[in-house]
């Protein structure tokens, strides 16, 4: 007998798909996963497997982001290949996608839930430590470290959904705010005005709205003229290329103008979410918003309303 050992995967996508694949194949196929759910395992998972970096500033979110293919500030490809010939035992240890199938499946069992989300994931995986035997004592602290790691995700993936199901007509929203970003730096880098499109006036940019969506991403007041024309730039790139530059060309920016609008909707949301005796007008809204996370995020009337009660007592923090 030859032993090859093979290691497991580093991806948090291609983990969630495993998932669903084992629990398509098991007896668990008539129960509702929640979005996202199958995700924050997968990342608690990813996260056991993978080795700190050496590299200066670079975490372990970071790296399993990058070993996703998403972009992370202040490093390129070089740095990810870099780390990917860092540890040659990487993915050798770790949680096997089994224990986590495992989980899910005791958690539906004892619970007798018939939909199941991501925090039930997670306390069924943090309950499992106990009773893994093979796993060291200073091993279960960084699992639980990892399971906490992968909350806060989920917490964030929670807020942006319920926030931009709140958005009436979402991305006509945005690509307006977006376009009205460009418009403005343009006018900035150009040392040009505006035209106000209702009274034909010249204009300064409005400084306040660019910086109001730059400072969603971290743009410092110094970094905000470098900001603005490496955007120039790229759209300057795209239309000779013959490409539109829209809202989907640029990850930075589109965080940014999300962000935005997100907070300037934040009160709405919170008092929403978390109203024990909503009004009619409120009641209305959320029957909205539930529907909407529904019919274009794949959520089920339990698992939608779990989430707008989460969401409603994480914004009351």
């Amino acid at each position: 007998m030859i032993v090859m050992p093979i290691p497991y995967n580093l991806k948090v996508s291609q983990e969630e798909r495993i998932y669903s694949k084992l629990i398509g194949q098991s007896d668990m196929g008539h129960v509702h996963i929640a979005p996202h759910a199958l995700k924050a395992a997968a990342i608690f998972s990813i996260l056991t497997r993978l080795k700190e970096s050496k590299k200066q500033g670079m975490d372990l979110v970071k790296k399993m982001r990058m070993y996703d293919g998403e972009e992370v500030e202040g490093y390129k490809e070089n740095d990810l290949k870099e780390m990917q010939s860092e540890f040659t035992e990487e993915g050798m240890s770790g949680v096997d996608p089994r224990y986590v199938i495992n989980r899910i499946s005791s958690a539906l069992i004892k619970q007798n839930l018939q939909c199941i989300n991501a925090l039930d994931v997670l306390r069924a995986l943090k309950d499992g430590l106990d009773q893994h035997a093979s796993i060291t004592k200073e091993e279960r602290e960084r699992y639980l470290n990892y399971i906490s790691i992968a909350r806060k995700e989920y917490d964030s993936l929670a807020k942006k959904e319920v926030q931009k199901a709140f958005v009436y007509s979402f991305e006509e929203s945005a690509k307006t705010l977006f376009e009205n970003y460009l418009d403005n730096i343009e006018a900035f880098c150009n040392w040009k005005k505006l035209r106000d499109p209702l009274t034909d006036e010249e204009l300064d940019p409005d400084e306040r709205l660019m910086r109001s969506i730059e400072e969603q991403i971290g743009v410092s007041e110094n970094a905000k003229k470098a900001f603005r024309e490496e955007i120039l730039i790229r759209l300057s790139s795209y239309s000779r290329k013959g490409r539109k530059f829209d809202y989907n060309s640029h990850d930075r920016l589109r965080e940014a103008v999300e962000k935005k609008l997100f907070s300037d909707l934040k009160d709405i949301v919170k008092i929403t979410t978390s109203t024990k005796t909503p009004d009619e007008t409120q009641l209305k809204r959320i029957n909205e918003v539930s529907a909407r996370l529904m019919e274009e995020h794949g959520y089920c009337p339990v698992c939608a309303n779990e989430l707008l009660r989460y969401v409603g007592s994480l914004l009351n923090r």
